[in-house]
């Protein structure tokens, strides 16, 4: 295995940092893989009342699980241009509007949960095989660079900072 040392800044955005610093570990793959025991244990309490929410207008358990899964495929795929040295500049995304065009109500949480894990499994395998000098390699999306190493990062900073959310604001599992 190829040790991926960590990003630094101006590998990523300021507004990504946050995600970044969420990761401290040195192996950043076994993190990830640890992880999802970690994100199925929190969520998995929430399957009886998936539609809970922290405050009126904010999204439901169901829907903050269904934007991790969306994230996580986002942040896969600019990696993957990225790790493959397209020079394309990559656009953002308005995650208001993809929780409005998705329908994550009509899905089970164990089956979003089931979901979240088959695209971060299938990320982890993508990341096992990338040879060392794609991890420092660097893309555009929207007006920054970012390299691969941080862009993996992100993959788990993301999913750390919305299970923070979880335990922070919706608190436990209501009775539905």
């Amino acid at each position: 295995m190829t040790e991926i040392s960590r990003p630094q800044p101006g590998e990523y955005s300021a507004f990504h940092a946050r995600y970044v610093a969420l990761v401290p570990e040195d192996d950043l793959l076994a993190a990830m893989q640890a992880q999802e025991t970690v994100t199925a244990a929190a969520l998995r309490p929430y399957a009886a009342t998936p539609d809970q929410t922290y405050a009126p207008g904010k999204w439901t358990v169901r829907q903050l699980l269904g934007h991790m899964t969306d994230v996580e495929r986002v942040f896969g795929s600019r990696l993957l241009f990225v790790a493959r040295g397209d020079p394309a500049r990559l656009p953002g995304f308005e995650q208001d509007d993809w929780m409005r065009a998705a329908d994550f109500g009509r899905y089970a949480l164990p089956d979003l949960l089931a979901e979240f894990g088959a695209v971060r499994r299938s990320h982890l395998s993508l990341l096992r095989h990338l040879p060392p000098g794609d991890w420092t390699r660097r893309g555009t999306v929207g007006d920054h660079d970012f390299t691969v190493r941080a862009l993996a990062r992100m993959l788990l900073g993301h999913e750390r900072a919305h299970l923070d959310v979880l335990r922070e604001r919706y608190g436990p599992a209501r009775p539905g």
